[in-house]
């Protein structure tokens, strides 16, 4: 039995998050269904990050055990003929038994796109955060400098996150402007759960002038949810990007400025 990585991009407005529910309206559910009518049989799958509900990935990494000899090219080819047109899968690649899509991981990225305008466009609903306040650019630039490095980011982690521990390393958070589009581009060891929204919804609150820069730092000090702002939309947030340095045969790129080439 060979293990086998796949690498997916998918929309994810029409499904329920990643993980597999009773209802069956999420991302895993759809992919396992497709493998299923694919092989024959079923075949459980683990990825790298679980996704809310409306968060998308350009590059979400999954792995799963075989239990038929495919080419890596059916692997693509035929789960897709099997996969609605939100989900794909761009890749794939035979991995070492000892692989594991979320455990060998040693970094992750993710975008998160912002309209600044009085209107949200139509085209752009389920697809980027809005916001009709006028925006400070360089004041959240200041507030994210607080963020990154190695810190215990419990005011920004969900009262349902499961992790042990809350601590995580951020090794950049970069805010670009692009017309009437806000770019964040995050990247780090690991997230904990709505960690990325809850920070987008810091930095918001910053960028409307609601609370000096200063205040992200702060935040970080009380490590209590309930002093910071509101969890952010979902719509606006791509996983870009998975590391795995150690597993050379993967082939992973970080698809961060895939995103920012649709503006």
């Amino acid at each position: 039995m060979s293990r086998i990585a796949l690498g997916l991009s998918y929309d994810g407005a029409p499904w329920q998050g990643w993980q597999t529910q009773p209802h069956r309206r999420t991302v895993q559910d759809t992919l396992e269904q497709a493998l299923a009518t694919f092989v024959g049989q079923p075949v459980p799958t683990v990825c790298a990050g679980r996704t809310d509900t409306g968060v998308h990935a350009v590059q979400q990494v999954v792995h799963l055990d075989a239990p038929v000899e495919r080419s890596l090219q059916a692997w693509i080819r035929g789960v897709n003929a099997h996969l609605p047109s939100s989900i794909a899968v761009r890749w794939s690649a035979q991995v070492p038994d000892t692989f594991h899509a979320r455990f060998s991981a040693r970094s992750r990225a993710y975008v998160y796109l912002l309209i600044e305008d009085a209107v949200c466009p139509p085209a752009w609903v389920g697809k980027a955060g809005w916001t009709f306040r006028p925006l400070d650019l360089d004041a959240m630039r200041e507030g994210a400098k607080h963020l990154v490095g190695e810190h215990d980011y419990s005011s920004f982690r969900s009262s349902q996150c499961q992790a042990a521990s809350p601590v995580r390393t951020m090794t950049s958070l970069e805010i670009t402007r692009r017309g009437r589009f806000f770019v964040f581009t995050l990247r780090a060891n690991a997230f904990l759960h709505h960690m990325v929204r809850n920070i987008i919804g810091a930095l918001v609150y910053v960028g409307q002038g609601r609370h000096p820069p200063e205040w992200i730092a702060q935040l970080i000090v009380e490590r209590d949810r309930r002093r910071a702002a509101p969890t952010f939309s979902p719509d606006g947030l791509y996983l870009t990007a998975v590391g795995y340095p150690d597993v050379p045969e993967l082939p992973c790129t970080d698809s961060s400025d895939e995103v920012q080439l649709a503006l």
